[in-house]
């Protein structure tokens, strides 16, 4: 099966993948894993005044703080992941979008995160990519 995690680094991120890994049938060598984070774009009247280089710089520093323990969380755990940082205006539409492109058959993440405005059940995040995409979803709270 080839799986999506997305996450956000928030104590629900912290939740699906204590979830994740204590859970044997989401393991084993016929699954391959993509954990990925979504930096949201910097407005565009900010980053027309901006070096595309330091933006482009910015936007590789935001994802591997998100990435970087998740990496060191799955190294101990000695499972194989490849890490994806994308940029985007909603983290919803950017999950949805790289799960069909990419034809994974299961996206996993938390229930909530460190959006703002948060539904009252689910996130916004969560919600969001239930309603965009046809990938079977699974959701940790």
């Amino acid at each position: 099966m080839k799986i999506l995690v997305a996450v956000d680094g928030s104590e629900f991120t912290k939740r699906m993948l204590a979830y994740w890994v204590a859970h044997e049938e989401w393991l084993g060598p016929e699954h391959t894993y993509t954990v990925l984070t979504v930096v949201q774009t910097v407005p565009s009247r900010a980053a027309a005044v901006l070096d595309r280089a330091a933006l482009q710089a910015y936007y590789a520093d935001e994802g591997e703080k998100t990435l970087h323990p998740i990496r060191a969380f799955l190294d101990q755990k000695n499972l194989n992941a490849t890490f994806l940082s994308k940029t985007g205006a909603s983290a919803g539409d950017v999950i949805a979008k790289t799960a069909e492109a990419e034809g994974f058959d299961l996206i996993l993440l938390g229930s909530h995160g460190h959006g703002a405005l948060g539904g009252l059940v689910l996130g916004s995040v969560s919600s969001h990519v239930l309603a965009k995409c046809k990938t079977p979803v699974l959701i940790v709270r």
